[in-house]
């Protein structure tokens, strides 16, 4: 591969674009496909698992998806970019139909296309970027993502918040404000994504790398060996960062499928079942508030990247971890509405290190030819703490935390203080600590 040439601040920002549209949907995932669940007639026990469609397809398509665009090179589109592609055109399509659900199981079956595409679409990204990026500007790269990870997921939140008070109604089995927020999703979706696809180039492969990739055998379980093969060889700081991952993303699942509940009993005394109407309320100010946290992660996003580089990325996921843990513990408590901003600044910062930073600890450790599979592993140890929670988390939910939603966001928190202890553990490389210079 030829030398990577510094790139310039909107360079960066223009190759990043398309996790904009990317993380839009993940907003609408995080914020409202809860709510449609609840207004379709699902039990809170439910849930969790009909959440289980983005951590099994996250661990079936993100490390295939990888392992492919290892060995991809296209001269018109490149080696990351016609994933892109077809993930956001799959993508935009399920977010034009979610809003259509008749039924539970409709809803269900649509997110699972939903997440195939951002799945497909969301994986080379990493990539990309320790594809574009020398170590020094990796930082900004990843944190670039963090920045539109906050933008993105911030403008699907607010629209929560703000399309129920313009569209009216119900159409169909859902809220009319459910099809404003989906339709403008798709067009982000792949509108972002052309947008980075038109104004960034990959580097090419060199003569050399481009025969080595015609001369690799590429049949039907070559990807899957090669996934097999990334994990035998995996780096022991990628080892101790799974372990961090199975607290850290357990506990945000468990935010995600219970904050809306959880501040309707906590702010407005209600359930779904009991007051579906003041409910609505519950779930649109729910929006606004996890609108804001997404504000404080592109608001921070970059500044992380100057703490990581004068104290280290393993000191600063710590201290954005415990400062997230902080902001859960408070969250189920709060009875008055505003307080809750500012219980959810803490996960805000927290949220803009999760997105970045820990790819920072482990990125040395790769090697250059293997970005995109061992991106796809780190998706492998995000999806699996996610699996694991949608099929535990009824059970721990109904049996030791009384079914109550607000006893589930203090679990979170809980769990991202083991996980901030568990980050001192992981050794950092001494040839990345050029980011402390």
């Amino acid at each position: 591969m030829l030398s990577r040439p510094k790139l310039s601040f909107w360079q960066i920002l223009n190759m990043n674009v398309g996790f904009f549209g990317i993380q839009y949907s993940f907003g609408l995932q995080q914020s409202a496909v809860t709510p449609i669940y609840d207004f379709l007639g699902a039990s809170a026990d439910q849930i969790p698992i009909l959440h289980l469609a983005g951590p099994v397809t996250g661990l079936l398509v993100q490390p295939v998806v990888g392992a492919l665009s290892d060995k991809t090179w296209s001269p018109k589109l490149g080696r990351r970019k016609p994933y892109f592609l077809v993930g956001a055109i799959l993508c935009s399509l399920a977010l034009l139909a979610f809003p259509y659900s008749s039924s539970l199981w409709m809803a269900a079956g649509l997110l699972w296309i939903l997440d195939v595409g951002n799945n497909t679409a969301m994986e080379p990204y990493r990539a990309f970027i320790a594809d574009k990026l020398d170590k020094d500007q990796q930082p900004l790269g990843f944190q670039m993502q963090s920045f539109f990870t906050g933008f993105g997921q911030t403008l699907a939140n607010v629209s929560l918040f703000v399309f129920p008070l313009i569209f009216i109604g119900t159409t169909g089995s859902l809220p009319t404000w459910v099809y404003a927020s989906f339709f403008l999703g798709a067009v982000c979706s792949i509108g972002s994504i052309l947008w980075s696809i038109k104004t960034t180039k990959e580097i090419p492969p060199t003569p050399e790398e481009l025969a080595a990739l015609k001369a690799e055998k590429n049949g039907i379980f070559h990807p899957l060996i090669e996934i097999f093969s990334a994990i035998k060889d995996m780096p022991k700081s990628m080892w101790q960062l799974a372990l961090v991952y199975l607290f850290q993303w357990y506990a945000l699942f468990c935010y995600w499928q219970n904050s809306s509940k959880s501040v309707a009993l906590s702010v407005y005394n209600v359930t779904p079942a009991s007051n579906p109407e003041v409910y609505e309320q519950a779930v649109s100010w729910t929006g606004l508030v996890n609108g804001w946290y997404n504000v404080v992660t592109f608001l921070v996003a970059f500044l992380l990247v100057v703490f990581a580089k004068k104290y280290s990325a393993k000191w600063v996921h710590t201290v954005c971890l415990i400062i997230a843990a902080a902001g859960f513990l408070a969250f189920p408590h709060i009875s008055s509405k505003g307080l809750l901003f500012f219980a959810i600044t803490g996960f805000g910062i927290g949220w803009a290190s999760m997105m970045g930073i820990p790819y920072l600890m482990v990125v040395a450790d790769i090697p250059k030819e293997r970005y995109g599979v061992y991106m796809g592993v780190i998706n492998m140890m995000i999806v699996l703490p996610m699996i694991l929670q949608n099929l535990t988390f009824g059970y721990v939910l109904r049996n030791f935390l009384n079914n109550d939603p607000r006893n589930a966001i203090t679990f979170a928190g809980v769990l991202l203080v083991v996980s901030a202890v568990l980050t001192l553990r992981i050794k950092v490389r001494k040839k990345y600590e050029v980011l402390q210079n």
